[in-house]
């Protein structure tokens, strides 16, 4: 059996995988908030600014944290179509979770639906990135402990999505993403605690494309995405805001008037 290190860098990868999970919660729940005061095309681009937010902070808080991951005895690679496939998954399912809650009339069934959906959609992703690993060996999971992975992501994707549709105040929404970010992270490293390696020593090389080759740039990339949308979003107003300014312009045309 191969030793499995989980932080190759120290706490680096936990703690930068965290952050960005933290991030990619907090930009959803801000962007599902506006998208519940906002009406026809507006809502569902909120919606899916809140749907790539939330999936783009997923899939970089596991790549983040699998830059940290090696096994004794055999160098590691990534399939790249596998891997940007994963990502898609994320995408996909997490848009499909968060349009349930956005236009679900019935909201218990709409939230439970939606965490559901996203939640499995998260563990898909996190499967689906861990079958796009290249090693010389066989990799194995323990079936408890998987289920239980999925099990936290479900529930952390429901209480998320509870979030979004009942806390406002962005003191709440920032508590919440940092509860969401640790839900997640505890549903990666579950994950993988259910992973084993044989390794088989072998000198052939291996195919794939290496964590800093690949995941690295375009863990960059994401992230790189992700602030630079909050940042967006914290400067763009409110509902609120766009109403009290169209009611103080007509109140200036009527006096001009």
């Amino acid at each position: 059996m191969g030793h499995l290190d989980h932080t190759g860098f120290g706490w680096l990868t936990p703690v930068l995988s965290y952050v960005m999970a933290c991030a990619g919660a907090a930009l959803g729940l801000r962007c599902t908030v506006r998208a519940l005061g906002a009406t026809g095309r507006s809502r569902r681009n909120w919606l899916l600014t809140a749907a790539s937010a939330i999936g783009t902070g997923i899939w970089t808080m596991h790549f983040v944290a699998m830059l940290g991951f090696g096994v004794t005895g055999t160098d590691i690679r990534y399939d790249v179509p596998l891997t940007v496939l994963s990502l898609v998954v994320a995408m996909i399912v997490v848009s499909a979770g968060v349009f349930a809650v956005g236009y679900g009339r019935g909201r218990t069934r709409a939230l439970l639906l939606g965490g559901l959906t996203t939640g499995l959609g998260v563990a898909s992703m996190h499967y689906l990135g861990m079958a796009a690993m290249r090693l010389h060996g066989r990799v194995s999971y323990d079936p408890p402990l998987v289920g239980l992975s999925v099990l936290i992501a479900v529930v952390a994707a429901t209480a998320a999505l509870w979030a979004a549709l009942n806390i406002k105040s962005p003191v709440a929404v920032t508590v919440a993403s940092l509860v969401m970010g640790a839900a997640v992270s505890s549903m990666h490293y579950t994950g993988m605690f259910a992973v084993s390696v044989r390794v088989t020593p072998s000198g052939a090389a291996l195919p794939g494309a290496s964590a800093m080759q690949f995941i690295f740039p375009l863990a960059v990339g994401l992230g790189s995405y992700l602030f630079l949308t909050s940042a967006f979003v914290a400067l763009s107003p409110t509902t609120g805001e766009r109403e009290a300014s169209a009611s103080a312009q007509r109140t200036v045309e009527s006096v001009a008037r």
